[in-house]
């Protein structure tokens, strides 16, 4: 079993979780709060989770798999701060940073994954 603390990619993707929390949620306005905010939670937070659950895997092949779900929420979140940007909840230099994070995400998930199927 491998410790998922030790992946860097997990450090980013639980860093990313708690500035989406603290610096992108709360200038959301109240009127998305059961449709947007509870979607970018979700997918945020399935980063990390998926990377972990993935480390408890027996096999590359199951970890593998787990980092193509959490690339995928990374997919969703990346999208979701460009809608909230384009609607004006928040400020383009607010986007600039959280797109820079979850892009560096993406990143550091697709070379892991390259590394663990590699022939």
């Amino acid at each position: 079993m491998r410790d998922f603390k030790k992946y860097e990619v997990w450090q980013l993707a639980h860093e990313n979780v708690l500035f989406v929390y603290k610096s992108i949620l709360p200038k959301m306005p109240n009127s998305e709060k059961y449709d947007l905010i509870s979607q970018i939670k979700r997918a945020t937070y399935s980063i990390p989770l998926n990377i972990s659950e993935g480390a408890g895997r027996n096999t590359d092949k199951d970890f593998a798999s787990f980092l193509d779900n959490a690339l995928g929420s990374a997919q969703e979140v990346e999208y979701a701060l460009l809608l909230i940007k384009d609607l004006e909840f928040i400020s383009s230099d607010d986007y600039e940073i959280a797109n820079n994070k979850i892009n560096i995400i993406k990143s550091k998930l697709i070379n892991l994954i390259k590394s663990i199927r590699k022939p």
